[in-house]
């Protein structure tokens, strides 16, 4: 059945056939308006849409400050459990549906130790109804995804992957043979009695570009993908139709104007908290829910619950007696513990007394944009079962390192104490820090799209020592919640953020840490010479052949780096600038993940060779030429 078909003509609608001929036809949605649209008539039919989106292995609540009562206060903000407890709360809400709009997987040690599984254990606590796999459910390629489905579809939950633009070929872990396929492009669910069509996308392009599906594994036009889905619903009977996407919210918006048929859209990916939060401190990106036009020129729904389990989206949509929206409204709230601090007179984080507490608490509830929650008892268990299993795990071998990876901040600077034994004379050495070397080679790994790799010097901690090497080293050179982020830069820009790193230090008497080393890039450095004048003879390799080439400084490239650094800290002024204007793809891959999978890949760690060091020609400030 074609959809431009789906309603009924509006001549029979005014005769008041519509209540008998919509039966074996596909509803939709209709007016524009979200809360203030006229009350449902009779009739009608209510879908309350419970979700979340983009939570990232975060399964444990993480400490944030928010302006409550017009006072800055640290709360407990997240945490999986409290999800649990809240959709738990939703038991008995009529025409209830849950869903998880993709990247459940990829951003902790949950998903460094475990590869999903704590994450689908986790859900299942919840049981939703649909979930749609995000890019991040492909870095460790389909055969983990299947297993991450897998988990999924333990117990009584069974919740369905529904990915309408991805198909991946006949006999590969997602499309066994001679068993059904993981994926799904759409389901029907019965809800109150009446049908509702849930169809998955998934981003294409950037699913291909920054993961590791199979090249088997394809990865369709967004757009045609979803409306031959809906279409195909549509023939089926299915009047209310709820898009479920991995796509990002401008993408969404862009998607509702061009798609026939579509009544809700519920998106992840690009991490937006939609809603009003600015009593709390908290900017956002767009009302919820956004109320758009598809087009058939109809109402669509849009909805989207920010990140890491940090929010918990309820949306309520009214379809009227033809199966159009005709209402919908809602809200995305945080997700926050009921322990409460402030600063008292010298500035440090105070709890507040029991009674200021609970009053604050009873203040809380009659704000919409934040819930209080206490962890549901049985899903804080289940995590316990995994958070108790890091530390056994931190210990577990990785590999060796055949010679120290010494620390070093500046080359040519006084020795470091911290370099590592055997390192005495590594800060006297125009190559630097070896291990900061290292890690720049693992981020270059770890990204497919970058064309070079940059780390700042303060962000390694502590050197490599010769013999075996364990997670728990990997989580002590690099033991911050950094992800990797990759840059869309010029060759000017990159010249001009090493100047920002060097700069930062010798110019504006800030932590040396800025100083920057690089993989896939390298350079002559004169530190006498003033800001702007210091990098010379800047070079890229190709990471095809290894050919070293000069910097085009009208070439765009692909730089990765860790997201304190891509987001301007530390100096890099020119780098902010950068990712304020939306340049850059956050890979949320945890940038210490990268050092160990380098090491696995590797089995063993050795310092570059000495042509591939960022640093190839260093003078020192007082003119010393560094051997």
């Amino acid at each position: 059945m074609n959809l431009s078909a789906r309603r009924l003509p509006s001549s029979l609608r005014r005769a008041g056939l519509a209540a008998l001929a919509i039966a074996a036809l596909l509803g939709g949605c209709a007016t524009q308006g979200p809360a203030t649209a006229p009350a449902p008539a009779a009739g009608s039919f209510e879908l309350a849409i419970a979700h979340i989106n983009d939570h990232h292995s975060q399964l444990d609540a993480g400490s944030a400050e928010l302006v409550l009562d017009g006072v800055p206060t640290q709360v407990e903000l997240g945490g999986f459990a409290r999800q649990t407890a809240l959709f738990k709360s939703l038991v008995g809400t009529p025409n209830l549906l849950k869903l998880h709009a993709g990247d459940a997987m990829t951003g902790s040690l949950y998903y460094t130790f475990f590869k999903g599984r704590a994450d689908a254990r986790m859900m299942n606590t919840i049981c939703f109804d649909a979930f749609v796999p995000g890019n991040h459910e492909f870095d460790d390629g389909d055969a983990t995804l299947k297993a991450f489905l897998d988990e999924l579809a333990q117990g009584d939950c069974r919740t369905p992957a529904v990915a309408a633009n991805i198909v991946p070929q006949a006999g590969t872990p997602l499309a066994p043979a001679g068993a059904p396929p993981y994926l799904l492009p759409s389901v029907v669910k019965t809800i109150g009695g009446v049908r509702v069509g849930i169809v998955g996308i998934t981003i294409a392009d950037k699913t291909r570009a920054s993961s590791r599906p199979l090249p088997t594994t394809q990865f369709l036009d967004e757009t045609r993908s979803a409306q031959a889905a809906v279409d195909a619903l549509g023939a089926q009977g299915v009047r209310h139709i709820v898009l479920l996407t991995h796509h990002g919210y401008e993408a969404d918006r862009a998607l509702a104007a061009r798609l026939r048929g579509v009544d809700v859209i519920i998106g992840g990916d690009s991490h937006t908290l939609l809603g009003d939060f600015k009593a709390l401190g908290v900017p956002s990106g767009g009302h919820y829910p956004t109320v758009l036009r598809n087009a058939d020129g109809e109402t669509v729904c849009v909805g989207q619950a920010w990140e890491y389990a940090k929010a918990f989206g309820l949306m309520k949509v009214t379809f009227d007696a033809e199966g159009r929206v005709s209402r919908c409204d809602g809200q995305a709230a945080l997700v926050i513990g009921d322990t409460f601090k402030r600063k008292d007179a010298t500035g440090a984080w105070q709890p507040l007394a029991p009674a200021e507490g609970e009053a604050l608490k009873t203040r809380l509830a009659t704000q919409p944009a934040v819930r209080v929650v206490a962890p549901d008892p049985a899903a804080a268990q289940t995590l316990t079962a995994f958070s108790g299993q890091v530390a056994a795990q931190k210990a577990r071998p990785i590999g060796t390192a055949n010679e120290p990876l010494c620390l070093v901040r500046v080359p040519g600077e006084r020795a470091d104490p911290r370099a590592g034994a055997g390192c005495e004379a590594a800060s006297s050495l125009a190559r630097g820090s070896d291990v900061a070397q290292v890690v720049a080679e693992a981020f270059l790994r770890g990204s497919r799209r970058a064309d070079f790799a940059l780390q700042n010097a303060g962000g390694v901690r502590v050197p490599v020592p010769a013999g075996e090497l364990t997670m728990n080293t990997a989580f002590t050179v690099l033991p911050y919640n950094n992800v990797l982020v990759e840059l869309d830069l010029t060759g000017a820009e990159v010249l001009a953020a090493l100047e920002d790193g060097v700069a930062n230090h010798l110019d504006r008497g800030q932590s040396n840490g800025s100083h920057p080393y690089a993989a896939g890039l390298r350079w002559d450095l004169d530190m006498r010479q003033p800001a702007g004048r210091r990098f010379s003879n800047v070079q890229v390799r190709d990471r095809a052949t290894g050919a070293w080439a000069a910097l085009d400084l009208k070439k765009t490239y692909v730089m990765v780096t860790n997201d304190f650094v891509a987001a301007g800290r530390d100096g890099y002024a020119t780098l902010g600038s950068i990712y304020a204007a939306g340049r850059y793809v956050n890979t949320y891959l945890l940038y210490t993940q990268t050092f160990v999978d380098h090491l696995t890949a590797t089995g063993t760690l050795a310092r570059p060779a000495r042509a591939d060091y960022a640093h190839q020609r260093v003078v020192t400030r007082t003119g010393a030429e560094l051997p």
